[in-house]
């Protein structure tokens, strides 16, 4: 049996090994999250060390190690994703996309809807800094996960006129059932579009108070899932 794989992958994130090498955690199709070592990436002369930076989408032979912990023997990029790299804004968008792949993929476990969903996602925000794409992966991403919030009406009743939403409950709720926070008209539309097959509609909505309530909302989603804060969104809401 071979004890060398190829595969593609989108890098999550990196930390040090040792004075030269660095770890690379990626989310692939067919193998879920892989974590390998990536010899000398540190030196000044490293082969391949620029291509193994967050956010890159890569091809990769890699080396099966005993453990969890394999190596990378060949790199090839496949997009570097110039304009989000260059652009602070949107560098900090995509990087809580993929802290938030990082924190559902599984070792070893295949991903391809959750690959194929990030590389989209990266995708569109190299061409359009939309003010929704963050928010609107986290809840695409919940919608992966099973833990998708109903949006289209009441949790509690059915009710379609809704004013409020709840984490605890799942989703949307009517005045007489309400609990959670409130909610304007304008985000539930935002929220039906994301979740309802129009999501393009809602990425190229401009700034508003509806979209900043839908990343509030979002983020505030995800994180119940995830029970624990994500590093990146601190960020993003300042």
């Amino acid at each position: 049996m071979s004890k060398y794989y190829t595969t593609q992958g989108i890098v999550l994130r990196t930390y040090k090994l040792g004075e030269a090498d660095r770890i690379i955690v990626l989310v692939s199709p067919d193998r879920g999250m892989i974590r390998a070592v990536a010899k000398g990436v540190r030196k000044t002369k490293s082969k391949f060390g620029s291509r193994l930076e967050p956010t890159t989408h890569v091809s990769l032979q890699i080396h099966k190690g005993k453990a969890d912990l394999d190596l990378i023997t060949q790199v090839e990029t496949l997009d570097y994703f110039r304009s989000i790299r260059e652009d602070f804004k949107r560098l900090t968008k995509a990087v809580a996309m993929l802290e938030a792949v990082d924190q559902v993929a599984l070792l070893g476990e295949p991903a391809v809807e959750l690959h194929r969903m990030l590389l989209g996602a990266l995708n569109s925000l190299e061409e359009n800094d939309s003010p929704l794409i963050t928010a609107s992966f986290f809840l695409k991403l919940l919608a992966l996960e099973g833990s998708g919030p109903i949006v289209e009406q009441c949790v509690a009743c059915g009710e379609t006129t809704v004013v409020a939403f709840s984490n605890e409950e799942g989703g949307v709720m009517c005045e007489i059932h309400r609990t959670g926070f409130p909610v304007s008209g304008e985000a539930v539309e935002l929220l039906r579009s994301i979740l309802g097959g129009q999501l393009g509609l809602a990425l190229n909505k401009p700034e508003s108070a509806g979209t900043k309530e839908i990343e509030r909302l979002a983020t505030g989603a995800l994180e119940y899932l995830l029970e624990r804060r994500m590093r990146t969104t601190r960020i993003l809401g300042d």
